[in-house]
């Protein structure tokens, strides 16, 4: 476990330090490996359908069981946190998600697949707040910015890596040999993660006061600005799983017929949203979140009816500029959360991804009703529903007034 001392702010993590290369080096593994281990399954979802006999919709449930769980999990992991410490808590996530994935690549039957991925959603609950949470104890102020970048790129290659690797492996052995090499991949990053992070200095053990949760939620939730932009990150994420979830189905389907390793290529796009969410953050800082916002959604729209016609490099295309336009968005609308909060900032980032995670849950799974009934024209008339609404909460936001604490 974690020593715990008392914060002695003169000794915190510095940029360009040995310390800090160990720390931001382990979070980024970190990042990889729960991204990795979460969005495995994304694109073998048309092997599940074809292997388990499953419609689009249940084949999607591989995903949206562990997005779920990992939302709602989420909400507690601090207090699991506040008693045996930041460090233990996260590398006991990591190497449990490992095992777990492991052990997907041996489930016998569709049941299996999804028990297996509600625990990993579980297990991988004590990644998100917790990692933030340590970098606030242990980082510098001038450090932090620098810090959380290279947590969010983990995030973003491990998201697109995972995904291309179990491409590319289910094409040349099967589905199974590719997640259990992700699974041993995690685990090779849990490992690194325990051996590259520095022990907490500045982390004290708290009693959690379940009453003081709950106050700090419920303050949130009485504030109209929060609860639109919880709305917003439920149907930026919703929009962005659904299109995600069945352009799989399309791809490997005619006209494109494309293999699983050629479908796996078309996440490298995943390269676009890394740049825009640090280049709309200070886009947003110059001319203002709401003219940002406005301007992230009508590029995810944009994009989304370049992905309309039967032509592979305009699909594509639309795919990259709707993945740069969500990142984006994003990127602007969990950063005004924070800015929002007087105090319990994450608690309030914990709403924020709660919504956000949902999104991905619910829409992603209700996606395979509107692929079977009316194939792409469908999905995409869907995730343009939820575009539309983005755009009408984004508008309803600029006219909220800001809480009494920032006029």
């Amino acid at each position: 476990m974690d020593a715990a001392t008392s914060p002695t702010p003169g000794s915190k993590i510095r940029a360009g330090t040995p310390a800090f290369r160990r720390a931001t080096g382990a979070m980024f593994a970190a990042g990889f490996a729960t991204f990795a281990a979460l969005y495995c399954v994304q694109p073998l979802l048309p092997v599940f359908a074809q292997e388990f006999g499953l419609s689009p919709a249940s084949s999607s449930l591989s995903l949206s069981v562990s997005t779920g769980i990992l939302a709602v999990a989420m909400l507690g992991a601090s207090f699991v946190s506040d008693i045996f410490g930041r460090k233990a808590t996260m590398v006991a996530a990591l190497a449990v998600s490992g095992v777990l994935t492991v052990a997907l690549a041996g489930a016998g039957d569709w049941s299996q697949v999804l028990v297996l991925r509600a625990l990993t959603g579980f297990a991988l609950s004590g990644l998100p707040a917790v990692s933030i949470a340590y970098l606030a104890d242990e980082m510098d102020r001038s450090a932090m910015g620098a810090a959380v970048g290279l947590t969010i790129a983990g995030n973003s290659i491990g998201g697109m890596g995972g995904r291309l690797l179990v491409s590319a492996l289910a094409d040349l052995w099967s589905w199974r040999v590719a997640i259990g090499v992700t699974g041993a991949l995690c685990l090779v990053c849990a490992l690194v993660f325990w051996r590259a992070l520095p022990p907490s200095r500045h982390f004290t053990r708290v009693t959690p006061s379940l009453r003081g949760l709950l106050h700090a939620f419920g303050r949130h939730l009485a504030d109209p600005g929060m609860l639109l932009l919880f709305t917003e990150g439920f149907l930026l994420m919703g929009g962005f799983v659904t299109l995600y979830n069945y352009v799989g189905f399309r791809l490997v389907a005619p006209p494109f017929g494309l293999s699983q390793t050629v479908v796996g290529f078309v996440f490298l796009v995943y390269v676009f949203g890394t740049i825009s969410s640090a280049l709309m953050g200070r886009l947003a800082d110059r001319y203002g979140r709401r003219q940002a916002l406005w301007a992230s959604i009508g590029l995810m729209l944009a994009g989304l009816a370049l992905t309309w016609p039967d032509n592979l490099p305009v699909l594509v295309l639309g795919i990259a500029v709707f993945t740069f336009g969500f990142f984006a968005a994003h990127s602007v609308a969990s950063s005004w959360v924070g800015l929002r909060a007087e105090a319990a900032r994450a608690q309030a980032s914990s709403l924020y991804l709660l919504a956000y995670y949902m999104g991905s849950s619910v829409a992603g799974a209700v996606g395979g009703a509107f692929w079977s009934a009316a194939g792409w024209p469908g999905v995409a008339g869907m995730v343009a529903g939820l575009g539309v609404m983005a755009l009408l909460v984004a508008v309803a936001l600029a006219r909220t007034p800001p809480p009494a604490w920032m006029r």
